[in-house]
C-alpha cells in the first residue's frame, strides 16, 4: 500500500478487509486496488478513514509520524 498507515490502523482496529471495505462503502477489490497503487484513493474515502479511525488525514497519507 502506497500509504501503509491506513493498513496499519485497519489492522490495529481489528478490522478485516471486507470489514473495511463495507464501511467504507466499496468493494474489497476496490481496496486492494488501493494498496497495489492500481487506483488513487479518493479524498473523501481518505477523510471517512480519518474519521473511522480517529486519526488525521496527514497521518494516513503518512506526512506526520503522530495520528
Amino acid at each position: 500500500m502506497r500509504y501503509p498507515n491506513i493498513e496499519a490502523e485497519r489492522a490495529r482496529n481489528g478490522m478485516t478487509k471486507e470489514k473495511f471495505a463495507s464501511l467504507l462503502g466499496i468493494s474489497v477489490s476496490t481496496v486492494k486496488n488501493w494498496q497495489n497503487g492500481r487506483t488513487e484513493i479518493p479524498a473523501s474515502k481518505i477523510i471517512k478513514m480519518a474519521i473511522l479511525f480517529n486519526v488525521s488525514t496527514d497521518y494516513l497519507l503518512g506526512r506526520t509520524t503522530s495520528n
